[in-house]
């Protein structure tokens, strides 16, 4: 019986070539493991109608971790063009599967470590080492929106004195997106956030918000981070305006270690942060809760490269280093790490973004070859 049952979702485009790539760094490593593949992605919805299978999800259920290549997302009105004609009328609408994954198994962490590895000639700087810790359940991705708005919403929302000017507009007229933060998830963040740079013996925790224009939401965050900083005396505690923060990460990224935000901010500077590193083909995200977790690249499923086995592969294997640590396996992690780190020094094997020619599969046998 083996030690891990592990789920893996190729997905669409390049997911299905990257999970190709990590799984040649597993068979080397020997990670005691059974692996089962499930359907995701941008045919399951054209074909019935559901990116996410229940076949899939209840899957998930049966399995210790996963690791999930890429999917496709389109617009509403793109995704019933392509949907099959005789799905049309049955009043299905697209909703991406990984966000779905992370609200069904409550992954309310998402961890996105951005470190630059020597030798990388994409890195901003070599000495910049940032982990991101990103809410993924609530925030502005909750997903509680409306077009037309409900003639109930607006009266409602009259009650507030900042809707008035919207009282007379036609219905059509107005779109409406919530931010939903409650205090079980800004707590549970913002513990995480501060229990990993304890253990990790990281220097500071910085909050990335907006209260001085988002009052409300903002500030409630702000004002549990505030009070559960007085837990951490060994962890300095800094605050920053999210757009004062896009200009630091650009300007002294070395100054920080640990970020912590609601959802569409920490997507927003998470993409930031991982350029400075050399871009998406380095940048890794686990998706953490407190009974499972989904770790994946952050690329995308890129089409136009599809089948060229283009696209850098490091992500997926820094996103596989990332699951074999959730799983306890911490030595097989750090030797993961080195050989990648070892590749990426070397220089001699390179994908299109570093300048040079070499395969997704190329970079996997060169890190296998080190293990």
């Amino acid at each position: 019986m083996p030690k891990h049952r592990i789920a893996v979702l190729p997905g669409d485009g390049v997911g299905k070539e990257v999970i190709e790539a990590a799984m040649i760094v597993l068979e080397k490593i020997d990670l005691d493991a059974e692996y089962v593949e499930g359907d995701i992605g941008w045919e399951f919805w054209c074909k019935e109608g559901n990116p996410l299978p229940d076949r899939t999800t209840q899957m998930l259920k049966e399995t210790d971790a996963c690791l999930f290549g890429a999917i496709t997302s389109k617009p509403k009105e793109d995704a019933l063009k392509e949907l099959d004609p005789s799905l049309r009328d049955k009043g299905l609408s697209y909703f991406s599967p990984i966000v779905r994954l992370r609200q069904e198994f409550d992954l309310y962490t998402n961890l996105r470590p951005c470190k630059a590895y020597p030798g990388n000639p994409l890195n901003y700087r070599d000495d910049v080492d940032l982990v991101i810790f990103r809410e993924n359940t609530e925030g502005m991705y909750a997903g509680v929106e409306f077009h037309p708005l409900p003639e109930g919403v607006r009266q409602a929302l009259l009650v507030h004195p900042k809707m008035a000017k919207f009282k007379d507009l036609p219905l059509e007229e107005i779109a409406f997106s919530t931010r939903i933060m409650t205090k079980k998830a800004c707590t549970r963040i913002l513990r995480r956030a501060f229990e990993y740079a304890r253990k990790k013996k990281r220097r500071s925790v910085t909050l990335v918000e907006k209260p001085n224009v988002l009052r409300e939401t903002g500030g409630f965050i702000l004002d549990i981070a505030r009070k559960m900083a007085k837990e951490y005396p060994d962890v300095e505690f800094w605050e920053a305006n999210v757009d004062a923060m896009a200009m630091w990460l650009v300007k002294n990224p070395q100054d920080y270690d640990v970020l912590v935000a609601e959802n569409l901010f920490g997507d927003i500077i998470s993409d930031l942060a991982a350029q400075l590193v050399g871009g998406l083909g380095f940048a890794c995200s686990g998706n953490i809760g407190d009974d499972y977790a989904v770790f994946e690249p952050t690329h995308g499923s890129a089409p136009k490269y599809t089948g060229l086995y283009k696209v850098n592969s490091t992500a997926m294997l820094l996103a596989t280093k990332m699951m074999l640590e959730w799983l306890g396996e911490e030595d097989m992690a750090v030797r993961l790490e080195k050989a990648v780190a070892g590749v990426i020094k070397e220089g001699k094997v390179r994908t299109y973004d570093l300048g040079g020619k070499s395969t997704a599969l190329d970079v996997a046998h060169a890190v296998a070859s080190k293990l």
